[in-house]
């Protein structure tokens, strides 16, 4: 289906065309700003957060595990790193970002993209035999019409998690998943991945799964902010540079 340029407006075109690398680069901004009727400042936004960059740099299995064209849709959504940069804390423990982005939802669901609804954190899947089992967050893509079990580790991926995270997957189809949905797809965040331990974690597993990266602010240790001026000294500097300017 050809792109309809007029739909999207004159400024906009501009700031695609001045601010993207290759055609390619910029048809995709094209098409998403028609998709989604990004105004100019989200528009700026996503560009400025390398959306096209980290489109399809998650790493997942959906192409074995998920029927064509779904497969390609599913892949589409997700995206690695997912920037956290709205979290104003030092996170230390998976409980502390589990619970800054649930305390920022409305920023985390911008940042996870169009389509993601927020279904809950902590929830129990409780097993026939009587077991419970917790995944740290579930969501709903509205578009995919798939449950998104998402798991968060604020260590380098592990292939244990693959395992896990396959398993909740497993179980939300089974107890969550209704007759119309989609199968059931695993999201696992992590702070780092090495795409080879990732890709043979995932030989031997079941269901679709995808694992990314995060990145959060970054802070200043104390013993390297004592080495810094503070606010007055770095006034005095500028204001002495204005007083020899003058000069």
């Amino acid at each position: 289906m050809p792109l309809d340029f007029g739909m999207v407006p004159w400024k906009h075109h501009v700031h695609i065309f001045t601010h993207s690398k290759s055609v390619t680069e910029a048809i995709f901004y094209i098409e998403e700003t028609l998709k989604n009727g990004w105004s100019r400042s989200q528009l700026e936004t996503e560009i400025g957060n390398n959306l096209y960059g980290k489109q399809g740099r998650a790493i997942t299995n959906f192409d074995e595990k998920l029927p064509a064209p779904y497969s390609g849709l599913a892949k589409a959504i997700l995206k690695s790193p997912y920037d956290f940069g709205f979290i104003d804390k030092k996170i230390v423990t998976e409980k502390q970002l589990e619970d800054e982005l649930a305390a920022n939802i409305t920023r985390f669901l911008l940042e996870l993209g169009q389509g993601f609804a927020y279904v809950g954190r902590q929830m129990e899947l409780k097993m026939p035999g009587g077991q419970t089992f917790i995944p740290d967050m579930i969501f709903y893509h509205t578009r995919l019409k798939s449950y998104i079990v998402c798991e968060l580790k604020v260590v380098p991926f592990i292939p244990d998690f693959a395992g896990k995270l396959n398993f909740y997957v497993s179980a939300v189809d089974e107890l969550m998943k209704q007759s119309d949905d989609n199968p059931t797809i695993g999201l696992l965040i992590c702070k780092s991945k090495d795409d080879t331990v990732v890709e043979w974690s995932f030989r031997g597993m079941n269901q679709p799964l995808g694992v990314a990266e995060y990145k959060l602010k970054e802070f200043i240790s104390e013993k390297a902010a004592k080495l810094l001026p503070s606010e007055s000294e770095l006034q005095n500097i500028i204001d002495t540079y204005d007083v020899e300017s003058d000069d």
